[in-house]
This record gives C-alpha cells, sequence and structure tokens, in this order.
C-alpha cells in the first residue's frame, strides 16, 4: 500500500507530474514557466500556405537612392559584388539568381561600422545540443542516455564544442553568442512532460544546482574560459543566460548523493543502489517515483532551507501560483528564491557539505546577495560581456538594478586584471526575457536593462518570409520605435526554446526557410538567430511535452555534408552585411519605393539601400 501524499508535499509531487518542460527558462517548463505566470503557447503553428508568395525577380530593377547616396557615387550591391554609379538619383542592378530578389546597397568603399548593440546580431545556442567537442565529458554524476528518443537527456554538446565552431558563427555575421546558463546542474532527473513519459534532466542549464561551478557535462573552468576568450578575439561578446527566480528540482539522485530529504520508512528497498536508476513498472510513468518520498520530513532542512526558498514541503513556506504572485509565486512548482528577503542567511546545508564547490559564508548576506556575488563572480574571472534574464518579470525590480550594478563593477575588475586580453564590451548588457512583451519602452529598462526580448516577430515575420514587403509596416514601426527621440532596445527572434522553430511554421519549405533570413536579419534593433536557423534545422522528439521539440540536435550532418548550401549561404551573406552596418538595426527607416520595394536606413555616416525585386502573383 502506498502512503498517502500530505498537503504539504501537493506542490511538489504536482511538480513533476505537471512539469517537464525546460522551465527554462523563461520559459519553461521553460519559458513556459518562466517568464510567464502562466504557460507560454508553443508558438504559432499555422502554416503559411495562404499567404501571398511573391516570385522573386531577377532581372533589372530601377532603384532610387537620391537622399542616400548622390549623383556620381559608386555603389555596390554586397550580395553579389556588382558596382554601379548613380545617375540621376537612382541606379539600375539586377539581383543575384541566388538573393531571392535583394540588392543590398552601400558605397564601395564602405567598412565594417562601430558595433551597436542597437544592431547587433545575437546567436543563441542551447549548449548541450550544439556541438560535441569533448566526447570524455558526456557521462558524468550518474546520468545515463534512456536508449529511445533521448527526449530530456544531454546529448553531449559542451564549451569545447561551442569553441570549435566560432569560426562558423563569425561568418554568419555573429556579434554576440547567448549561452544557456553554464552551472552545474541537478545530477538527477525528474519525469518529462504532462505523461511523465521521459527523464527529464536539466540539459538546458535552468535546473541549477550549483551557481559557482560548471556543469562537468558542459565541461571545464579552463575550456569555459577558452570558449570566452576566443570569443572575444573574433569580436564575438558572450551573453551568459542566468537564473535568479529558481533552482532546480530535488531528485531521488540528490537526495542520495547529497543525504537531504526523506524516503517513507522501508521504502529504500524498492529502489535500486543508485536511486537515479529508478525505473517505472509498466503501469507507472516517470512521475511514480515520487510516492517513495515523505515530502514533510525535517531531514528537508538539508536541503536549501525554508529561510532560502518557498517550496511546500517540510516547514518550507508553500508559494501561491505565480498567477497569482508574480515574485513570490512558484514557476512550473520549482523551488522560489526568496530575493525579497531582508534576512540574512547562512550557506545552504547541502553546499556547506558539497566536495566540488566555490561557495562560501557571506557575512550579512541575502539570498539576493549570494545569488548575484555567484553569478557575478563569472564575469569577474570569465570577462563575460553581458546577461540574458531568464523570468525578469518574477524577480523584484530592485533585484535586477543590483545585480546590474554588480555586473558592470565585475567586468571593470576584469578589464583591470587583463588589460593585454581582447575585450570587446566596455558596458555591461542585460536583455530581460518577460512574456509576452512587445516593442515598448517599460519599466524593465528602469530596472538596468538594457533590453527586452520581443514576443511579437515571430509571427509578424512568417508574412515578411512569403513576401518582404509585408514587413514594411513592422520595419516602420520598429525603427520609429527604438530609435526614435526614445530610443531603448528589444531583442526579436523567429525561433525559440520556448515557442517553436520556424522550420515548423515553414513546414519544413527550404525557401521560406532562406528567405525569414531578410525578415529577421533586416528588422530594427538587435535580433536572435536560434541555432539552426539558419540551416533548417528541424522540430525533433517532443514527447508530452511540445517545448522539448525545439531542442533537437543542431543538424551537422546537413550542413558539413552541404545539403542546406543554399539556406546556409543566404544566411552568411544578409548576416554579414547586417554586420558591416549598424544602420541595419540601429538606423532610422524610410520607405522610399513600392516597386519595387525599396528603403533605406541610417545610421550617423552609416547609410544602405535594400531593394526587392518581385513579380507578384
Amino acid at each position: 500500500m502506498q502512503p498517502s501524499i500530505t498537503t504539504a508535499a501537493l506542490s511538489t509531487v504536482i511538480a513533476a507530474l505537471v512539469l517537464s518542460g525546460c522551465t527554462s527558462t523563461s520559459t519553461s517548463t521553460s519559458t513556459s514557466t518562466s517568464t510567464n505566470s502562466s504557460t507560454i503557447p508553443a508558438g504559432p503553428q499555422t502554416r503559411l500556405q495562404g499567404d501571398t508568395f511573391c516570385e522573386a525577380a531577377t532581372t533589372e530593377l530601377v532603384i532610387p537612392v537620391a537622399g542616400t547616396f548622390s549623383d556620381g557615387q559608386r555603389v555596390r550591391d554586397y550580395y553579389t559584388g556588382r558596382t554601379a554609379v548613380v545617375r540621376d538619383g537612382q541606379v539600375t542592378m539586377a539581383p543575384g539568381e541566388q538573393a531571392e530578389g535583394l540588392v543590398l546597397l552601400e558605397a564601395a568603399n564602405s567598412e565594417t561600422g562601430q558595433f551597436t548593440w542597437g544592431g547587433a546580431t545575437v546567436y543563441f545556442a542551447v549548449t548541450d545540443r550544439f556541438a560535441n567537442g569533448n566526447p570524455d565529458n558526456d557521462n558524468n554524476y550518474g546520468r545515463k542516455p534512456d536508449g529511445k528518443n533521448e527526449i530530456g537527456t544531454f546529448h553531449g554538446g559542451d564549451f569545447a564544442g561551442l569553441a570549435q565552431r566560432l569560426d562558423y558563427l563569425q561568418a554568419l555575421g555573429v556579434n554576440a553568442l547567448w549561452i544557456t546558463p553554464p552551472f552545474e546542474q541537478i545530477h538527477g532527473w525528474v519525469g518529462g512532460g504532462d505523461r511523465g513519459d521521459f527523464r527529464h534532466y536539466g540539459y538546458h542549464g535552468y535546473y541549477a544546482l550549483d551557481f559557482t561551478v560548471p556543469d562537468a557535462n558542459f565541461g571545464t573552468r579552463e575550456e569555459f574560459r577558452t570558449l570566452v576568450q576566443q570569443a572575444h578575439q573574433r569580436g564575438i561578446r558572450v551573453v551568459m543566460d542566468v537564473v535568479m527566480n529558481h533552482p532546480g528540482y530535488s531528485t531521488l539522485q540528490d537526495m542520495q548523493t547529497f543525504g537531504f530529504g526523506s524516503l517513507y520508512d522501508g521504502f529504500e528497498k524498492h529502489l535500486p543502489e543508485r536511486w537515479g536508476d529508478w525505473r517505472p513498472e509498466s503501469w507507472e510513468n516517470f512521475h511514480a517515483y515520487h510516492a517513495f518520498i515523505d515530502y514533510d520530513h525535517p531531514d528537508w532542512s538539508g536541503w536549501w532551507g525554508k529561510n532560502w526558498v518557498r517550496a511546500g514541503i517540510a516547514d518550507y513556506e508553500t508559494p501561491p501560483r505565480a498567477s497569482i504572485d508574480e515574485v513570490r509565486g512558484s514557476l512550473a512548482f520549482l523551488p522560489d528564491f526568496k530575493t525579497e528577503s531582508d534576512q540574512a542567511v547562512g550557506l545552504p546545508e547541502f553546499l556547506k557539505n558539497k566536495p566540488a564547490t566555490r561557495a562560501t559564508e557571506l557575512e550579512d548576506a541575502t539570498v539576493r546577495d549570494y545569488l548575484i556575488t555567484w553569478l557575478t563572480d563569472w564575469v569577474r574571472e570569465f570577462g563575460i560581456d553581458g546577461f540574458r534574464v531568464d523570468t525578469a518579470k518574477h524577480v523584484e525590480p530592485e533585484a535586477w538594478a543590483e545585480l546590474k550594478a554588480a555586473a558592470q563593477q565585475a567586468l571593470e575588475d576584469y578589464r583591470r586584471a587583463n588589460p593585454g586580453e581582447a575585450l570587446p564590451a566596455e558596458e555591461f548588457w542585460m536583455v530581460a526575457e518577460v512574456f509576452p512583451h512587445s516593442v515598448q519602452k517599460s519599466s524593465y529598462f528602469d530596472a538596468g536593462f538594457d533590453a527586452v526580448i520581443n514576443f511579437d516577430l515571430q509571427e509578424e515575420a512568417a508574412a515578411g518570409a512569403r513576401c518582404l514587403p509585408a514587413m514594411e509596416s513592422v520595419y516602420a514601426d520598429y525603427a520609429n520605435r527604438l530609435n526614435g527621440d526614445n530610443p531603448f532596445n528589444v531583442l526579436s527572434y523567429i525561433s525559440s526554446h520556448d515557442t517553436t522553430l520556424f522550420s515548423r511554421i515553414a513546414d519544413r519549405d527550404p525557401q521560406l526557410q532562406k528567405r525569414a533570413a531578410a525578415a529577421l536579419l533586416l528588422t530594427p534593433g538587435a535580433v536572435q538567430l536560434y541555432y539552426g536557423d539558419e540551416s533548417g534545422r528541424e522540430f525533433g522528439p517532443t514527447g508530452s511535452d511540445a517545448h522539448q521539440g525545439t531542442r533537437s540536435p543542431m543538424n551537422w550532418q546537413a550542413i558539413d555534408s552541404g545539403q542546406v548550401n543554399s539556406i546556409l549561404e543566404h544566411w552568411r551573406i544578409l548576416g554579414q552585411f547586417r554586420e558591416r552596418h549598424p544602420a541595419i538595426g540601429a538606423g532610422s527607416h524610410r520607405m522610399i519605393s513600392k516597386s519595387p520595394y525599396v528603403f533605406s536606413r541610417q545610421y550617423g555616416d552609416d547609410r544602405v539601400i535594400i531593394a526587392f525585386g518581385a513579380h507578384q502573383p
């Protein structure tokens, strides 16, 4: 007979029953949970076949350029390298055969412009799913593959793999790399998806166990240092994903390893020697292990402790739902850090006894003080250029302002200690994940954030992929808002780990995936490429959690074999053009002509004109 689950333990048990998205992240389930007090939808699932599709022109276009380029000036199409001299305020030029109707005009003597975050191209890579550079670190802490679809297991991606692919990113015109949290994750797993149909480990980095050391599956401190240094040498800034809202769940494996919590008396006999190796019976799922655990036992004090988190177990406070209290509520039933508390706390018991940690007792420090210290130590030691902040709406604004100030000081400390190294950033950059934030200057900019993720573009860009002129109202509105008299910045995307992949929206149509490059990379403000946007990476196995399929392995085989050359080369040319010209993201926008569709961007002395020629159906 199985014991009944008490009220105090209910939220933790439901956690395993419901979660398993990555709560990442801000999203979690990650996003699903993360950035929102409710679940983020899996993204637009409608296909594009009903929208207007422009047939790209390859014949000569008469392109008006007056006001941007002067008569007698020689201009160059960056896509093809062809040049022409401006006559009577216009040039005549045909798009390249692979250009999808685009002509990218710059001054023939143009050089790469000065970097600005307002025109940044940020590449977001889920470290574990991107590239495996060191197979020797693939199995740590007793983690194992499941031998099936590997939906929520570690796949082997690591810091070394990221470092080995930096030239690939540089060729895309990327000037900032956003990586998932590098911290040591919970060693064990929780039940994945609503049905508990897979083991869900913290491969995504949002289930932190120890914020002071890297997870061994991701690599060593020296491998992380090498990644950051080599990125900097290529002019690529490194933006590290951070979480201050919650740590990871408790798991059977971590209970056994670190000696916190308790099973019901006599139930140890129902578990294997290594508790993390437990498997459900044919009539059970991966949530069923909760029936072994006594969540009311006083030994849960050996975990984070009631002064650190709300968790609804033992004598810990039971948090409300995040939809009721955004700051003190629990996302996906994750333990909620008491970042708003002014009570001094000691180091959690399990960290005091953990052999491999850099966490030390801080004098008269609050939960917030510890977290800020742990996070900014990565900046001080490695020279991180920025933070992408997960679940920003679920932590009080004062915490973010303190984090920003401490991170800026840490970056300055690093610069002083490393005067001879390539250091792209002088000002520390922070971007917030706040579902469903759009292009507006909200109070988050008063809390230390330099940008907020924009959730609107994914749907808006779908029409633009089929016919670029559909983006005119979007481009004009974004540029007017972002780069006008009261400038601010957003980070826009077409795919993400918490919504869906554009390749799925496009129903895997290679031409739409190719054309999506223009819709995204010509968008004002900073833009985010999600790994594989540029190569048609496909949605993967997902189980009963719709978000897991967005984190499929990077499709290196298709890239290295040349199968996706047409898509990839198009993204590279547009990405390099964007990198050369900060005006594309940070400049003013002016539509010059409807047919052909022509617009200009200008930022100081940097000027470009983009023309798109098409035969309307």
